[in-house]
């Protein structure tokens, strides 16, 4: 009960900064349009059910074996809960495998903090000049910078379950492996921008889908 009561105050000073949509008013969702820069056109009051403002599930783990990473994601985005729309809040729930990890990547735009539920993490994201590490257990809380390459490792003798917030309804999320081997980007390509050998390239575009 401690935790979610953390989270609840994470998210609502989070939504206190956002000042994307009076506190007096709400715009839910009409998921049947495309989202905008601005987000989803608002729904018709008439229309809205206070199940617009509700997701069931974030206490359930989900499979960490389907990748090779072993970590997977409950995400909690306007999607699930149209109410979020314009709030620039979202929640996911992070599972790692014994070590699993979430690997490089960034948040475009958005700002992001773990709470640890269970097991042992070591979170750290990258400057040009630094990197910042920190092993954490239940109850520690880090924040990782607006779009700065972050990464979660699983460092603990089990599993792990940690809790995320972003300041996004929508956020989205850029892996670099992804990024380098997932695609079409020839191998000479990556190459000559990463110095990585090509054979090794060309394994990595393997397991990640890519070609070229």
């Amino acid at each position: 009960m401690k935790m979610i009561q953390i989270i609840l105050f994470f998210l609502a000073l989070i939504s206190y900064t956002s000042n994307a949509i009076d506190s007096d008013d709400f715009c839910v969702a009409d998921l049947s349009f495309p989202d905008t820069p601005s987000g989803y056109p608002c729904k018709s009051e008439n229309n809205v059910t206070a199940d617009d403002f509700v997701f069931s599930g974030l206490n359930i783990a989900a499979n960490t074996s389907t990748n090779s990473f072993k970590v997977a994601f409950t995400t909690v985005k306007v999607d699930k809960i149209p109410g979020l729309n314009g709030l620039g809040i979202s929640v996911a729930r992070i599972d790692l495998g014994f070590n699993g990890s979430v690997p490089m990547h960034t948040h475009p735009g958005v700002g992001e903090f773990i709470i640890v539920i269970q097991g042992q993490m070591t979170a750290g994201f990258i400057t040009p000049k630094k990197v910042f590490m920190k092993t954490l257990n239940p109850g520690d809380v880090w924040v990782f910078p607006t779009g700065l390459l972050h990464f979660i490792l699983n460092t603990g003798p089990g599993n792990a379950v940690a809790y995320s917030a972003y300041a996004s309804s929508n956020f989205n999320t850029h892996l670099t492996d992804f990024l380098l081997f997932g695609n079409n980007l020839s191998t000479s390509t990556v190459q000559k921008t990463t110095f990585v050998d090509p054979a090794q390239i060309m394994k990595l575009k393997v397991n990640f889908g890519g070609s070229g």
